[in-house]
């Protein structure tokens, strides 16, 4: 697999390349066609809980240490989503919030909120490590949002608001406890607390409660062996509840594990670090797990969750619902449990034209930031500026040892599935110990900047994984600085330029790593800082842009009109003409709508029979001829039968041709996969 993921990388550069004169475009999941690929967003949003208010869809997720946090996102249709606000600017809840006397809270911030809506009142309940639950509230989810502490704490809470207007609050790993809360929510009732599912019984964290026809419903996500959503139900609140240990499981979309800290929570600030390479098998540890259900406006039922998509951190799924035995089953009849990585739009009232939450370029000619900015925690005010210089972001130097410890770094969540920042820098106004530049925000992370000595001015690269700097003498005192990042492959080459035209390379491709020390994935950072111990000069930061070669849910649009041919990766055979072994055939694709194909051969039709069986059939196109067109993450192509609502393959043993397969495995071998030309 890893030499045809080379092959299609390959490609993405060199469109890459293509796009650099073209304006910058960001990733929308909605493909224009009346389906949505997932992810929702290719950037991460984890932890995400999504609530309808009316014909209105809101959603919010983790931010962790980032500043302002607690996003509040719009939809009218679950796939489009508009950025309103955030619920908090700051949270400065002591010295490790700010950055100082070494310490930090990565990884401790905000973290799993529970959002929900009550007679008029938008709630979101969220977690703070060492601290006590944070309760934001609004009339308004534009905002403002207010702040309250509450007198306890709850691990991965979810709260719900019954019908005698008391609430209720579930929380814990494995064992799920909850407790009636008090009418102003910021304390628990005394006597109230007690177990309601035990250790043991299946149930994981990451809890989301739900009261659906008069029956209680809690979704989690486990987390031991293969990830997986469980759920349990009861007719009463206090239980007893039914587990059922799989509503959704083993989805990955045929993404591989890549890239991983050894020591995934990053306990050590010191490297060189060691990295555990790729791991292809499929063993479900990269499968969609925490989330919840929402029902749209018409009735449908939509299902939501999380998956960790590697290095670039946790992404946000959608999945349709088909309801069995009364359990809310991600996944289509027939093949319950997975999610189709491309499917139907929901519907909705309101059409909505495909679009992104943010603007990632930004040229800092505005009176306030980007709304997809945020602070590596609490920033210091007076320290930075957009009026200094007009259309430009000054960040002043102030004293840190490391990028790690530096503060005023500001961040946005990179995107995929490949991107391109590059960032414009004037450097004149830094002084003596001053560095300033591009990091990727990780563990380990990596920086190409412009340090000042009593020597001059240097272009430098530092990569902490293994400790080295490469150093450049320059004269110029405004460069350009890029990385070239993919999120496939996970690696980043960093390079700069004294014109913005030709880019020279700095040190060797980095290679960027999933961890938990952070719990996100790589961040674009702008930072300046002194090493010198006092607080230097300044860094003018012209603008940023962000480039996306593949902005869309298809690498390569699908060739209606043409005749291609199909061939297996895991097989290592074409897709022939009658269903059974044989050389591979040209196939006419015809236009099905909703972005699914016909295959037309010169024997008819590729035909799939109730028995998943696979043969040639004459007449008009429908259902039975109709396959879904999708991609798996690497750009493959993949064939979903409307019969079976699993995926065509050849058996890689005996070449047989059948639609039974659940989904792409993630190391290739199950015949799932095809290259078309």
């Amino acid at each position: 697999m890893r030499n045809l993921l080379t092959a299609v990388m390959a490609g993405i550069l060199l469109a890459g390349s293509a796009m650099a004169a073209e304006p910058a475009k960001t990733w929308t999941s909605d493909n224009g066609n009346g389906t949505f690929t997932n992810p929702l967003f290719y950037d991460e949003f984890s932890d995400p809980d999504l609530i309808r208010v009316g014909d209105d869809y809101y959603m919010t997720g983790t931010t962790m240490h980032a500043m302002p946090g607690v996003p509040i996102l719009h939809s009218k249709d679950l796939v489009n989503w508009t950025f309103l606000t955030y619920a908090m600017d700051k949270l400065d809840l002591g010295p490790q919030f700010r950055l100082e006397d070494g310490k930090s809270i990565y990884g401790q911030g905000i973290w799993a909120p529970s959002f929900r809506y009550h007679n008029g009142t938008f709630y979101i309940f969220s977690n703070v490590n060492g601290q006590k639950t944070q309760l934001f509230t609004a009339k308004d989810p534009k905002g403002p949002w207010t702040r309250q502490e509450m007198k306890k704490s709850f691990h991965d809470l979810s709260v719900l608001f019954d019908d005698d207007g008391k609430a209720y609050a579930i929380w814990g790993y494995q064992g799920i406890k909850m407790v009636q809360l008090t009418d102003d929510l910021l304390d628990a009732v005394p006597g109230t607390e007690r177990e309601i599912i035990p250790a043991g019984a299946g149930m994981g964290e990451g809890v989301h409660f739900y009261k659906l026809n008069g029956k209680y419903f809690i979704t989690s996500a486990w987390y031991e062996g293969r990830m997986k959503m469980p759920a349990a139900r009861a007719d009463s609140i206090w239980g007893p509840y039914e587990v059922n240990k799989a509503i959704s499981i083993d989805e990955d979309f045929g993404l591989m594990q890549g890239y991983r800290l050894a020591d995934i929570w990053g306990r050590s600030d010191a490297g060189p670090f060691t990295l555990n390479p790729p791991n292809p098998a499929p063993d479900g540890r990269m499968s969609l797990h925490q989330g919840g259900i929402v029902q749209g406006e018409n009735g449908e039922w939509w299902g939501f969750s999380m998956m960790d998509y590697n290095s670039v951190g946790r992404l946000t799924g959608l999945s349709p619902i088909t309801w069995k035995d009364g359990w809310p089953y991600f996944g289509l009849p027939g093949n319950l449990g997975r999610t189709p990585r491309t499917w139907v739009k929901p519907a909705s009232k309101t059409p909505q034209a495909p679009h992104a939450p943010y603007e990632r370029s930004d040229d800092f000619s505005g009176s306030s930031l980007k709304a997809v900015w945020q602070w590596n925690h609490v920033p210091v005010d007076g320290q930075w500026s957009l009026s200094a210089r007009p259309g430009y972001l000054r960040l002043n130097t102030l004293p840190a040892d490391t990028f790690w410890q530096a503060r005023n770094t500001l961040t946005q969540r990179a995107i995929g599935p490949q991107s391109q920042p590059t960032v414009v820098l004037d450097a004149s106004g830094l002084k003596d110990g001053d560095v300033a530049g591009l990091a990727l925000l990780n563990r380990p992370y990596t920086w190409i900047g412009i340090e000042k000595t009593a020597n001059g001015f240097a272009v430098a690269r530092y990569d902490q994984s293994t400790g080295e700097t490469v150093r450049v003498p320059v004269k110029a005192t405004r460069v350009w600085l890029r990385a070239n990042a993919n999120f496939l492959t996970e690696r980043a080459q960093l390079s700069w330029s004294a014109d913005g035209k030709t880019f020279t390379p700095l040190g060797p491709e980095f290679t960027m790593a999933f961890q938990l020390k952070t719990f996100q994935g790589v961040r674009y950072s702008l930072f300046a800082y002194n090493t010198s111990g006092v607080a230097g000069g300044h860094a003018d930061f012209d603008a940023i842009t962000v480039l996306e070669p593949h902005p869309n849910g298809l690498m390569r649009p699908i060739p209606v009109g043409k005749t291609i041919t199909l061939t297996s990766y895991g097989a290592k055979t074409g897709l022939s003409a009658n269903g059974t072994k044989g050389l591979p055939a040209g196939y006419a694709v015809e236009d099905m709508g909703l972005g699914r194909v016909a295959l037309k051969t010169s024997g008819g039709y590729v035909t799939v029979g109730a028995d998943a069986s696979v043969s040639l059939s004459a007449g008009t196109p429908g259902t039975a001829q109709s396959f879904q067109w999708i991609e798996t993450p690497y750009g493959e192509l993949v064939l979903m039968s409307l019969v079976t609502n699993r995926f065509l393959r050849i058996d890689p043993a005996t070449g047989a041709v059948k639609a039974d397969s659940p989904g792409p495995q993630s190391d290739g071998k199950d015949g799932v996969r095809f290259t078309w030309k």
